[in-house]
């Protein structure tokens, strides 16, 4: 066999494993949307059943002969489509064929079971009736460790699932300026005499108008109607399910404006992401998000560089007012102040920019702690309470508002939480390099012109797939590795002057 007839074979396969993997995400999709309850088993046995299927794929022997055959050549250049996915098939297939198909079977069927049992337990503040299933999440979970590999410590193995290449060393040694700083700048703002009022926030804003608007805004700043859709769910997410099928979720109340408008904006930019992948390589490593920390920046960036600008609302605030009768008479710089409004809270996902980053780094140590045998989960609940005081002052009467208010540890993502704040820090660096040379973005913003900035993340990141892992994209768009500094002055700049 030549190494083009290789090459074939493995395109191929890997795409017809692609589309059987949308099969899963669109069940994935449905569960977190319109299952009935009493459907959750049977589609826990759907997806075990699929995972085993993925895995066998995943693990067929003549991927490596074909690699094998591939890699002997000189098939493409270094950073050709062809050397790309390769290289990214041949992390895939190593990491697959360390993995029993056992375990890959039960993580499937626990990680399902255990987002069912999370869903019915929190409302309950039933934590004692969830521990087991993340107990046994947990248990396989140090498993997977084990049978991946790792250098220096279990984590990594988990935590290069999410961000290739990233270690729980490299984490820490950047997040510890971020944090110092941020709970400086926090100190600083609670000492402020300026206060927003965020009654502004709480009026009343009926779904239907919520929904209406954020459809409008998706439409303007480039997101595909017709290439997704947008759902009501209990925790918002976005679930890419192939090239024109990109759904958004969001959650609305009707006495808050920014939890269903900003949710909106935040997987919208995950969506915009997933629609910018180029079609034609689906299926294979050039199509695909090169890492969750990647990811995380472009929700970010339209969330908060964009979304919470001045410059964004200068051009929006018109539309909101048409649509919410509680924003008339209500002055621009008011509601702008209202919307960054900075105050230590309990909700991860409804945190402000500041205090974001401080929530994640409390999962990231937890979870750490956990993998280390440092902290038990009968501890867990304690030790979470125990640091949201010390880092933010705040405890949670409710446990459904503590430890458990998020589905990702339910979901087994143990080594997931540092991406979100991996990605603020991308952001912060991508979004000066697009200032660089775009010029300055908010009056762009604020005429309208969303098409030049969407079209640069396009051409930067989007197009190029799995080409460069994290931080090598960082630094070919940037021209430095990740700098903390940016998100820094970021922060400081930004709320600086809104706090004086």
């Amino acid at each position: 066999m030549t190494a083009q007839e290789a090459y074939q074979w493995l395109l191929q396969h890997y795409r017809e494993s692609a589309y059987l993997e949308s099969f899963g995400k669109l069940a994935g999709w449905d569960q977190a949307t319109y299952l009935p309850r009493k459907g959750q088993a049977h589609r826990a046995r759907m997806q075990a059943a699929l995972a085993r299927l993925l895995h066998q794929r995943a693990t067929d022997p003549r991927i490596g002969e074909m690699l094998a055959v591939v890699e002997a050549s000189d098939l493409g250049g270094q950073d050709s489509v062809e050397a790309v996915n390769v290289r990214g098939w041949r992390r895939a297939y190593d990491q697959a064929t360390k993995i029993p198909e056992r375990l890959a079977v039960e993580l499937a069927e626990a990680t399902s079971q255990g987002e069912a049992i999370w869903q019915e337990a929190r409302p309950k503040n039933d934590w004692e009736g969830f521990k087991p299933a993340l107990e046994r999440i947990f248990a396989l979970t140090r498993e997977l460790a084990s049978a991946l590999g790792y250098q220096e410590e279990p984590y990594d193995a988990l935590l290069d699932l999410y961000e290739p290449g990233a270690t729980a060393r490299q984490v820490e040694a950047v997040f510890a300026p971020l944090r110092s700083a941020t709970v400086e700048l926090l100190g600083r703002i609670q000492g402020s005499r300026r206060r927003p009022d965020r009654s502004i926030l709480h009026r009343h804003f009926p779904q239907a108008a919520q929904e209406a608007f954020g459809k409008e805004v998706l439409e303007r700043l480039g997101f595909d109607l017709e290439a997704g859709r947008l759902d009501v769910v209990a925790h918002p997410f976005m679930q890419g399910i192939g090239p024109g099928d990109v759904r958004l979720t969001t959650r609305y109340f009707e006495d808050f404006f920014s939890a269903g408008f900003f949710g909106i904006l935040h997987e919208m930019g995950h969506g915009l992401y997933g629609q910018g992948l180029l079609a034609e390589h689906f299926g294979t490593p050039m199509g695909t998000e090169v890492s969750l920390g990647v990811h995380e920046s472009q929700s970010r960036t339209w969330e908060n560089w964009v979304g919470r600008s001045l410059g964004f609302w200068q051009f929006f605030w018109p539309r909101a007012q048409h649509h919410f009768e509680a924003f008339r008479g209500v002055a621009l710089e008011d509601f702008y102040f209202a919307i960054n409004a900075v105050e230590p809270s309990l909700i991860r996902v409804e945190a402000d920019e500041v205090t974001y980053n401080l929530h994640i780094l409390i999962r990231f140590e937890l979870e750490l702690a956990l993998l280390r045998g440092e902290l038990s989960l009968d501890e867990l609940p304690m030790a979470w309470d125990e640091k949201y005081q010390a880092y933010l002052g705040v405890k949670a009467a409710e446990i459904k508002d503590g430890v458990m208010q998020d589905v990702h540890w339910a979901a087994g993502l143990i080594g997931y939480f540092p991406t979100y704040t991996l990605g603020n820090l991308y952001a912060a660096q991508l979004f000066a390099q697009a200032e660089r040379e775009l010029g300055a973005l908010e009056p762009q913003f604020a005429q309208g012109a969303f098409a030049p900035f969407l079209a640069w993340t396009r051409d930067r990141i989007h197009h190029q797939g799995s080409r460069y892992w994290p931080r090598e994209l960082l630094r070919r768009v940037t021209g430095e590795d990740i700098n903390p500094a940016y998100l820094i002055r970021y922060l400081e700049s930004k709320f600086g002057a809104l706090y004086g």
